[in-house]
């Protein structure tokens, strides 16, 4: 949960980030592991926003050469950055991991309550599953090869390779965008099975432990991680682009800068 004052200060950063750069932020939320439902006694709180300039600054001749992100250096723990609007449906388009995310995180600061709706409503037409398997099973990757190979991991990476692990998993039987919460997302692994035991425990241990803290790995696990590797090892992207929600995101972009 984030508390009242966490949110307060949240709210205070996002409205001094709107009068800095003239700029409508549209929505606002909490990504990463507090949106996950891992997050640990000391985890950031990352927080991501998608932003609208007054009208005429996206007419202007010079538009390719403005700077199209706010962020911020991180100096507490809020880390605040977010997109211009633009940017994020482009992005979109392309059905780009973190946007998605985004739009259906559960803990929201800032919702004009048109924006993040219509991207929402859109989600099954521009969404590529196939796109969303290809980037999950790469983010599994590099997490596995890179960290849970030795004998002393860091405890929260498991998280950072289960939970795309389940999300492609979400994918294949739904054909739909996976959920962001990793209590959902489990389900997928039978009740009771010693898979979903260890997942338990280690859950209890990383909303119990330190940021950085290391623990021995844990072989059954691995197992299941290294089994879910080799059975996607082959998986390729599909090439084509569908363009023909172009046109419903061009409509999304018009509204939300009137």
């Amino acid at each position: 949960m984030i508390t009242e004052n966490i949110k307060k200060e949240i709210l205070r950063r996002i409205r001094n980030a709107e009068k800095e750069h003239n700029v409508k932020v549209l929505y606002a939320v909490e990504s990463g592991s507090r949106a996950w439902g891992f997050e640990s006694p000391n985890s950031d709180y990352d927080v991501r926003f998608i932003y609208a300039h007054p009208k005429d600054w996206y007419v202007s001749v010079d538009l390719e050469y403005k700077r199209d992100v706010i962020e911020y250096e991180i100096v507490d723990e809020i880390d605040i950055n977010g997109w211009d609007i633009r940017k994020a449906l482009q992005l979109f388009s392309k059905s780009n991991p973190a946007f998605v995310e985004w739009i259906q995180s559960s803990i929201v600061y800032v919702d004009d309550h048109s924006f993040a709706k219509g991207a929402r409503q859109l989600l099954d037409t521009v969404y590529s599953v196939e796109k969303g398997i290809y980037h999950y099973r790469s983010m599994a990757k590099t997490n596995y090869r890179g960290y849970l190979k030795e004998e002393i991991v860091p405890i929260k990476k498991y998280f950072y390779v289960l939970r795309p692990l389940l999300s492609i998993m979400w994918l294949e039987k739904y054909q739909k965008p996976a959920p962001i919460e990793f209590v959902k997302l489990r389900t997928l692994i039978p009740t009771g099975s010693t898979i979903d035991q260890a997942i338990s425990d280690l859950l209890e241990r990383k909303k119990r432990s330190l940021e950085k803290e290391y623990a021995p790995a844990v072989p059954v696990l691995n197992a299941f991680i290294e089994s879910e590797l080799d059975r996607l090892e082959n998986y390729q992207d599909s090439p084509q682009r569908n363009s023909s929600h172009m046109e419903s995101l061009n409509s999304l972009f018009r509204v939300s800068i009137s």
